[in-house]
């Protein structure tokens, strides 16, 4: 008669759930350098100067001497008594302009044509991204190069002879010049972006678009634009933040004098300058600030509100 053996149970799983692993010693240590030491630095760096300023901003010091409260006079001074304050606030606004509807366009279709795999597009790609790579200053530099009156090589090409074109030293000229070199570079940073993102677009769409009979301008303007809504957020932002902190360039060719006044100069003059103007430079680095966080909030508000209506 055969020996039937009784089956083992298996062995039943530990029950893990609701379980909390709790943190020892050395993982609470790590977790607060690795934390505590980015937002120190944030704190100490970008929010302490920037209270810092919004304080000394109502008051009149020069660095050395005692600080005295004047209130809001900084601010009147500034707005009617200041010649250089609103020429650069136009230059701030027609850099912002000539980026927003000019240089980031043009990155939008150079992404474009590369993206559909013409010949030589990783030279065009390399060369086209390669000004991003280059400071404002050295592009400051090489615009000096290009646009100088005597030795420029604009002038040497269009043969100015006797009597060249003073492209940096002509206030009616020289801003244009300068947007120009800034469009070089922030063209190619707008391209690498842009091009990130038709690189993540499905092409299930495209191909479901051709079967409905859509053109291939329409296929871009109505199911390829669409898709890249986070894409034109952060050129949005990106854009914005590059007209509004532009100094290196402008102070590089004339220290953003004779025409290429910028908001950004004009808080380097007062802070540490001659005049050692302290609380009149905070006030216009508040300005600059409440300016550049108004079109950055703004814009950013309006895209989730687009988002969520859709």
């Amino acid at each position: 008669m055969p020996i039937v053996r009784e089956r083992e149970a298996p062995p039943v799983p530990t029950r893990t759930v609701g379980r909390r692993r709790r943190f020892t010693r050395r993982d609470a240590g790590v977790i607060g350098v690795l934390l505590g030491i980015p937002v120190l630095l944030d704190v100490f760096v970008v929010w302490g100067p920037t209270l810092a300023s919004v304080v000394l901003s109502f008051t009149s010091w020069d660095g050395i001497g005692d600080i005295s409260w004047v209130g809001t006079d900084n601010y009147e001074n500034l707005f009617t008594n200041y010649p250089a304050f609103w020429p650069a606030v136009r230059h701030n606004v027609l850099w912002l302009a000539f980026l927003g509807l000019v240089s980031t366009p043009f990155g939008l279709l150079l992404a474009v044509l590369v993206d559909r795999g013409v010949r030589f597009s990783r030279f065009y790609q390399s060369a086209l991204y390669m000004p991003v790579v280059l400071s404002l200053a050295v592009v400051g530099f090489i615009a000096q190069l290009v646009f100088s009156r005597d030795q420029g090589a604009l002038n040497a090409v269009l043969g100015g002879g006797s009597n060249p074109t003073d492209w940096l030293g002509d206030p009616d000229l020289n801003i244009w010049m300068i947007l120009l070199a800034a469009a070089w570079r922030h063209t190619g940073y707008v391209m690498i972006l842009y091009l990130a993102g038709l690189k993540a677009v499905d092409p299930a769409l495209k191909e479901a678009a051709a079967i409905d009979g859509a053109s291939e301008r329409q296929t871009f303007f109505r199911v390829v634009l669409p898709t890249l809504r986070p894409v034109n957020i952060i050129v949005g932002v990106i854009t914005v933040i590059e007209a509004l902190r532009a100094f290196d360039i402008v102070y590089a060719v004339n220290k953003g004098r004779n025409g290429l006044e910028l908001l950004s100069v004009l808080v380097t003059d007062n802070i540490i300058g001659e005049a050692s103007r302290i609380g009149f430079g905070s006030a216009i680095a508040v300005v600059l600030l409440l300016v550049s966080m108004g079109f950055v909030v703004t814009f950013l508000v309006q895209e989730m509100r687009g988002e969520k209506n859709r």
